[in-house]
């Protein structure tokens, strides 16, 4: 059975409670617990170690702890802290000064919570075991994976094009927020549904070109999907082409309520949106965001787009410097507070006063990166009754499914 560790949270201070019995470095304990990080270690229960392992004992089944303080939505503007629920074993790793919170357990464990944790357990059978399978695939594409970072930042005193993808992580396989997939233990409650769709998909996997596909996902694509190569490494893969989405315009609330936590919800109008800002407040958003003086911001312009019009390139031309930027989410970031809804947009310049717009309007599309399954069309196409095979081959052309054992 294949086991995976998931990152958790990285702070000065741990509180955790162990729900059931446990052994932490060989000493029994349970009940609530705190650990700090000092110069040299960590500091749990007067002893002082750089790693604090906590197994369940034998006869406690696969244990259950609680950590506190754990942030979900790093950065976006649904960012809060939530007590979450964990099973399997709690690993304390000491990291320049702070703690990380690890977890591990087995894979298909894993991939019940994900499945809860990425959007509604209410949602189509179909539709979850359509997600059960790419999240699958998604993980064992990144495990097997060559060891070692890849460049994920070219930056020169003319551009900065930047990605953020799962070399990011060097002490476990994976985190448990947006940056990877959405785990928040067994917090969120699964119905049967849910563990029916990865138990009938138990070890399935999407394979293209002789390899497990890294198949990515989205909130919302807009109506078309984007591609790999303007989001990550600057390799095209066949399985990631863009495709027509006709699923994904829907005003269903029956739909987005399934598809959509209670905090995504608070996103609305996501399929066609716009943003305005005034010239002081773009130009205010810009240098504190890239650390450096524009002056008056007199055009944003797209060098590079996908298919779709996700922007993998933008130039910023101000008054006092001209700056490209990439790839999309570093977009993203620099023209908000948290992220923008998405690259896909085009821009209107008004009130232009001796060369300078007063104000800057993005007219955008769609929720996310864009790349492969857009999570809003396929829940509609389970609920209108495609099937799970049907859901993967609309938004995956050329991939098919193996049997990979990792049950």
């Amino acid at each position: 059975m294949t086991t995976i560790t998931v990152g958790i949270l990285s702070a000065p201070e741990v509180r955790f409670c162990l729900d059931t019995p446990y052994y932490i470095n060989g000493t029994s304990a349970e009940g609530e617990q705190i650990a700090v990080a000092q110069e040299n270690g960590i500091l749990w229960q007067g002893q002082l170690s750089n790693e604090i392992t906590a197994l369940p004992k034998r006869g406690s089944g696969e244990g259950a702890f609680r950590l506190y303080n754990v942030t979900i939505g790093k950065q976006f503007h649904w960012e809060r802290q939530q007590v979450q629920v964990f099973t399997g074993s709690l690993r304390l790793i000491w990291h320049e000064g702070q703690i990380v919170v690890i977890n591990e357990l087995p894979l298909e464990d894993y991939l019940i919570s994900v499945i809860s944790s990425e959007m509604k357990n209410t949602c189509s059978l179909e539709f979850l075991k359509a997600s059960a399978v790419i999240s699958r695939s998604w993980l064992l594409a990144q495990l097997k994976q060559k060891k070692g970072k890849a460049p994920s930042c070219l930056q020169t005193d003319e551009e900065l094009i930047r990605w953020w993808d799962r070399e990011d992580h060097d002490l476990f396989d994976v985190c448990a927020d947006d940056h990877c997939q959405r785990y928040q233990g067994i917090t969120v409650a699964c119905n049967p549904n849910v563990r029916q769709a990865v138990n009938e998909t138990c070890g399935q996997v999407l394979m293209a070109d002789g390899e497990i596909c890294d198949a990515r996902f989205g909130k919302c694509c807009g109506g078309q999907t984007n591609e790999f190569q303007y989001c990550w490494q600057n390799i095209r893969k066949s399985y990631l082409s863009s495709v027509t989405d006709p699923f994904c315009n829907t005003s269903d609330r029956e739909v987005l309520s399934q598809v959509l936590n209670d905090y995504d919800q608070e996103t609305q109008n996501f399929y066609r949106w716009q943003v305005r800002f005034t010239q002081d407040r773009l130009r205010e958003l810009i240098e504190r965001n890239l650390g450096m003086k524009f002056g008056d911001i007199l055009r944003l312009e797209p060098l590079e787009a996908g298919p779709a019009g996700h922007i993998s390139r933008l130039r910023i031309v101000g008054s006092e410097r001209t700056y490209i930027i990439g790839k999309e989410l570093q977009i993203r970031k620099t023209l908000s507070t948290s992220h923008l809804l998405s690259s896909a947009f085009t821009v209107s310049l008004e009130d232009i006063q001796n060369n300078v717009p007063q104000t800057i309007i993005l007219n955008g599309k769609g929720w996310g990166h864009g790349v492969g399954m857009c999570q809003i069309g396929a829940a509609v196409m389970g609920h209108q009754g495609y099937s799970y095979q049907e859901i993967l081959q609309h938004y995956y052309p050329g991939a098919s499914l193996f049997r990979y054992d990792s049950c």
